[in-house]
């Protein structure tokens, strides 16, 4: 069987068309007109009030916090167990990242753990919708509001996803999404930031386009980015949201597929399929070694490889990052299920193109390297 790769885009909808329209308009930078159209269909799919298109979702992150007033030595609680552009658009700053285990079965932030870290300086909660589920968002929402704090929803991995019946990006007082090809709408690179404030949505704007003044271009009173998105970056995007339920269909399909596979094999932990707050979109389908089993999730990537199957690790936690170690943060500090998850937790080809027949082959191979 040829190789398999982690991931791979599904690119069958209006995508040709609507970048052959920005062609044929010469509308190809961020000036076009598929930028607004994405950024209004984003936000009322979502169910929010304004969105802000920008060119990936760490920089979505980073404009996040711009937006909130956020100082150098205030406090921003956080998961562990996430990517590093969570902690980076902190650190940047000066701002301190405080950090939180995850929970041992969603794989998400550990909600329970959130309040022992708030100080006078916790300024806000970061949350981390991940692989799938959403964090438990109930109970940051109540914690967020007895302590007066904001929230920053990363809803980059959760497109299409629901807690309790609403989609995730709604939840945060400012919320971002990525649209890396891995993702269940693509823009190639992109990313997204999403408020009910009309003033935050204006300042996003402006911040991302370098902060012109309203009365003359190349007039600047503050110091923004260019955090621009493309308008055939755009083009892409309107036509991936049009598909977005199909691509939730197919991702369910998959995780489904694989959960009657792959279920009974020793050594290994599978995905919850649901909570009693949502329902597994599987953006990837994960797969968590026991502790007493030998081998690493390197070790069988390695393997499985060998096989002609991508797959890739779970995120390194943030109190293990050599960049941090040598800034002196985290010193001390231990997490011990985000350090099982960073090193026995990898993901399986979870692309919307990957079929039934290479979930067979690919749950074969899982099987057989288990068994030995």
């Amino acid at each position: 069987m040829a190789f398999i790769p982690v991931n791979e885009p599904l690119l069958d909808g209006n995508e040709k068309k609507y970048l052959c329209e920005c062609i044929d308009t010469g509308w190809i930078s961020s000036e076009g007109p598929f930028v607004e159209r994405l950024e209004k269909n984003m936000a009322e799919y979502v169910g929010r009030k304004y969105g802000v298109a920008v060119c990936n979702g760490s920089v979505a992150l980073d404009l996040a916090v711009e937006i909130l007033g956020l100082k150098q030595g205030d406090e921003v609680i956080i998961p562990t167990f996430t990517i590093i552009s969570c902690a980076s658009a902190l650190v940047h700053r000066g701002i301190k990242p405080v950090l939180v285990d995850a929970d041992v079965h969603t794989w998400n932030m550990d909600v329970t753990k959130i309040e022992e870290k708030i100080t006078a300086k916790t300024k806000a909660i970061m949350v981390v919708h991940l692989y799938g589920l959403p964090v438990d968002m109930d109970i940051v929402n109540e914690i967020a509001t007895r302590h007066s704090l904001y929230i920053i929803e990363d809803a980059a991995e959760a497109h299409g996803l629901r807690y309790r019946g609403k989609h995730c990006g709604s939840f945060g007082d400012i919320s971002t999404f990525s649209f890396y090809p891995n993702k269940h709408i693509t823009t190639g690179e992109g990313g997204m930031v999403l408020m009910d404030d009309l003033k935050w949505s204006q300042r996003c704007s402006s911040y991302r386009n370098l902060c012109h003044s309203p009365q003359r271009r190349f007039l600047h009173e503050d110091l923004g980015y260019n955090f621009r998105i493309t308008n055939i970056q755009a083009a892409v995007g309107v036509a991936q949201l049009e598909k977005i339920d199909h691509h939730l269909q197919l991702k369910r399909a998959l995780g489904t597929h694989y959960q009657a596979l792959l279920s009974g094999i020793d050594g290994l932990t599978l995905p919850l399929d649901q909570t009693d707050y949502a329902e597994n979109i599987y953006w990837v389908f994960g797969l968590l070694i026991d502790r007493s089993v030998e081998i690493t999730a390197i070790d069988a990537m390695k393997q499985l490889a060998e096989k002609g199957i991508g797959c890739r690790p779970f995120f390194y936690p943030m109190h293990r990052q050599p960049v941090f170690r040598k800034m002196g943060l985290f010193e001390g500090e231990h997490y011990p299920i985000a350090d099982h998850l960073g090193e026995k937790g990898f993901y399986l080809p979870s692309g919307l193109t990957v079929t039934a027949e290479q979930r067979v082959y690919i749950t074969q191979q899982v099987s057989e390297l288990f068994s030995r």
